[in-house]
């Protein structure tokens, strides 16, 4: 249909609203609470715009386009209300911009310039208000919240529904809900625009490991980092700067970085064979789930406790390669264990919460001892204004290596059954002649953004039933039918690590799929596909075996939770 906007032609679908077209043809409207993963709430209504014929201003976020219409997004009277709209939306936000990694890049600040608004004029209107911290992973600060909802719907979109909003008008905020449970998966973070939900800061902690000229401070980063951090410094989505993250690391002060690709093919290999023990074994429990997502192990230790059979005992990438570092590498490098500070860089906030875990400590002392989002990261790197998009690509130590394409993929939702898969698949047919025994490379059926999916797949010529949950929402239409299945990947943030709740803002469906084509990039870049091809892990593999490190290293257990950790503190 056609219509006009600012006196120019355009043409719109019918069922878009004005802001989809508008954005179709790059015409900058603000918006605050919009957001493509969530239902349109129009709360801020900073995205105002006039329409011929229309007596009254309209949200463009809400508003479905008509044929003829006659839209203007920048008219004196859009103007001054958008002004309005603004200086009331950041009455609600007390600004904390000094420590606030939002800071560089807000586009609420943006806004109050572009607008001349003066932040003073009103006085802050939620002074006062509570920060409700879930564990050591997010948090909520009543003082930065601008009421637009969107944590709320996050959480309810993930099936959790953990928090609610309580009030009206001026007094209300957002708080938990007491009978459910938070899974530390911080989408309310990645889905908040005023930096009211975000991750509780590590940074300050891994400024002053790295000042601390007594320690050894080590940095690891994860595989969907790589394809996510160059969105914080204007490159495009699902680019690969794994080689300007060495550099950037090295020059924050690092004593040494290394790559969690190589915890990922730890990891795959204690899952293949896991996967192949299990098989041998009858009286198995089936299906073999998997456990490197701590949000769904969060979920099943306090939703479905019954399920913590089925969980895989290998720890996560970023524990496996924190063993590695803490033991062997110590050992190879001749430093004592007590004076390396390991910090990971991770796509999720639940890994703040995984690594003060108990369970996952190495002689009482835990295996990482700091974990930052990749938001925190670009936070560091601009702090310290290093050019990041212009840096030279350079390598991390030469123990570890880069690791296999299948660890590579392991920040994709699917790929960590892919990468179990190619590894049992190969190492099944080891001494076997059987034609039905084949070493398969790619599983193609597991990949993607869909919220399910199912494959049958042959392992040493028997058929295996297997599925992955893309966004923990989805686990529901997986449980009635549970036996049928031999192995469930499950990951609890849509698309999987690189759609985390760590990540650059905006995430959207859209950019999970450039980030995830760009991991997919890596995987068939690579020379080793296969974990267990990777002979520099299956050193340190056999090491750990035959230093009877398999329980401290390479294994865990789980436990029935009875709710999340949730800290309350008065501001």
């Amino acid at each position: 249909m056609n219509l006009k906007i600012n006196h120019q032609s355009v043409v719109g679908r019918p069922g878009q609203t004005i802001l989809e077209v508008v954005h179709n043809y790059g015409i900058k409207i603000p918006s605050l609470c919009y957001h493509p993963d969530l239902d349109v709430k129009a709360n801020c209504r900073v995205c105002v715009v006039e329409i011929n014929g229309y007596d009254k201003l309209v949200t463009a976020c809400s508003t479905p386009v008509v044929k003829g219409m006659d839209i203007l997004t920048d008219s004196p009277r859009v103007k001054a209300a958008r002004a309005t709209n603004l200086e009331l939306v950041l009455s609600e936000h007390t600004k904390k911009c000094a420590t606030c990694i939002s800071s560089p890049d807000c586009e609420l600040l943006r806004l109050a310039r572009e607008y001349k608004i003066r932040s003073d004029r009103l006085a802050p209107r939620k002074k006062g208000r509570k920060t409700y911290r879930f564990a050591n992973a997010v948090e909520i600060d009543g003082e930065q919240c601008i009421d637009c909802d969107n944590c709320v719907s996050a959480c309810h979109n993930q099936g959790i529904d953990y928090l609610e909003r309580k009030g009206a008008g001026a007094a209300q905020e957002i708080v938990p809900v007491k009978d459910s449970a938070c899974i530390y998966c911080g989408q309310c973070a990645v889905h908040c625009p005023a930096a009211s939900a975000q991750e509780q800061s590590s940074w300050p902690a891994v400024e002053a490991a790295i000042k601390d000229k007594k320690k050894i401070v080590v940095a690891q980063f994860a595989p969907a980092v790589r394809v996510s951090l160059g969105e914080e410094f204007g490159m495009p989505y699902g680019t690969n700067c794994e080689g300007q993250i060495y550099t950037a690391l090295q020059q924050l002060g690092f004593n040494s970085v290394v790559d969690v690709n190589f915890g990922a093919d730890i990891t795959t290999m204690t899952e293949a064979n896991e996967l192949l023990e299990r098989m041998k074994d009858k009286k198995s429990i089936w299906p073999m789930m998997s456990s490197c997502c701590p949000s769904w192990v969060a979920y099943a230790e306090y939703y479905h406790p019954e399920l913590l059979p089925h969980l895989t005992m290998a720890r996560s990438p970023q524990i496996h390669l924190a063993g590695a570092v803490k033991t062997y590498w110590a050992e190879k490098k001749g430093v004592d264990p007590k004076n390396i500070v390991l910090v990971s860089v991770m796509p999720c906030t639940a890994k703040k919460y995984e690594v003060v875990r108990p369970e996952l400590s190495l002689n009482g002392r835990p295996l990482v001892d700091h974990v930052i989002t990749t938001r925190e990261l670009a936070y560091l790197i601009k702090k310290k204004r290093i050019d990041f998009k212009n840096l030279k690509p350079s390598s991390g130590d030469d123990l570890f290596n880069h690791g296999s394409g299948a660890a590579a993929i392991y920040g994709a939702s699917g790929g960590v059954m892919e990468s179990a898969l190619r590894s049992a698949a190969d190492l099944a047919c080891v001494g076997q002649k059987s034609p039905l025994c084949h070493s398969r490379l790619e599983f193609k059926e597991v990949r993607g953004l869909a919220g399910i999916k199912e494959a049958t797949v042959e392992v040493a010529g028997q058929k295996f039933k297997v599925a992955v949950v893309n966004g923990i929402s989805n686990i529901d239409k997986i449980l009635p039918k549970l036996k049928k299945y031999h192995c469930i990947e499950v990951m609890a943030c849509p698309g999987g690590c690189l759609g985390g709740g760590g990540q650059p803002i905006p995430t959207t469906n859209a950019i999970r799929q450039k980030r995830l084509d760009g991991l997919y990039s890596i995987d068939k870049s690579r020379s080793i596909r296969r974990a267990h091809e990777n002979q520099a892990m299956v050193e340190y593999y056999n090491w750990a075996l035959k230093k009877g490190l398999s329980a401290k290293v390479l294994h865990t257990t789980y436990k029935k939770t009875k709710g999340s950790i949730l800290t309350t503190v008065k501001q």
